[in-house]
């Protein structure tokens, strides 16, 4: 069971990292019929809506590329160290998100369950003009006085 996890996990990052609109498709392969995917925008169930998820993301987004950065698996579950950068269609910077995966193998190793962890107030939100600087004010007056 070991070689079936440490193999979907494997096949799992690999599909983060060469993802494409063409090679959408593979998560049928990859992932059960109940998958569930979590970020902080979405919490959808079923490989079709997250393929669907997926593709919205290149409708919407310029060259989107993830980086797994570091990986740890203790049984059935994975955690993805993870770098992805994008540009809005149409905008000029592109940005950078970083965050953590909690990945779920089902006993055939692949996946059931990917939860992605990071702070979009932080990575996103402040960086809106007016927005970002009223949660930076509340941030630093939340911040423990060092």
């Amino acid at each position: 069971m070991t070689d079936r996890m440490d193999a979907g996990l494997d096949a799992w990052c690999s599909f983060f990292e060469t993802l494409s609109p063409e090679n959408l498709n593979r998560i049928g392969d990859l992932a059960v019929a109940e998958l569930r995917f979590a970020d902080p925008f979405n919490d959808v169930t079923g490989r079709d809506r997250v393929r669907a998820l997926l593709a919205h993301m290149f409708e919407t987004l310029e060259a989107p590329r993830f980086e797994v950065t570091a990986r740890a698996r203790d049984g059935a579950r994975g955690l993805l160290r993870w770098r992805f950068t994008a540009r809005r269609k149409g905008g000029m910077q592109p940005f950078t998100l970083e965050g953590m995966s909690e990945v779920t193998l089902a006993e055939d190793g692949r996946v059931a369950a990917h939860v992605d962890h990071w702070d979009p107030a932080a990575q996103l939100y402040e960086r809106v003009p007016v927005l970002g600087a009223v949660l930076r004010m509340i941030r630093r007056r939340l911040a423990a006085p060092v």
